[in-house]
């Protein structure tokens, strides 16, 4: 506890978030699912194509 004392609080936040940065540049991630979760959401927006559907407001 001694050294936290003699360490600003701003270089104590600083060296938390280069740990952090690291252990992310690093890809461990937060459990067995991490690895498969990189590649984005697939299908988001729904169907590209077709016909287009237009509904008339109800009131």
């Amino acid at each position: 506890m001694a050294e936290e004392s003699q360490t600003s609080p701003d270089e104590t936040a600083k060296a938390k978030m280069l740990a952090a940065l690291e252990r992310k540049k690093q890809g461990t991630g937060a459990g067995p699912g991490a690895a498969a979760a990189k590649g984005g959401a697939g299908a988001a927006h729904g169907k590209a194509g077709g016909r287009r559907e237009f509904r008339r407001k109800s009131s």
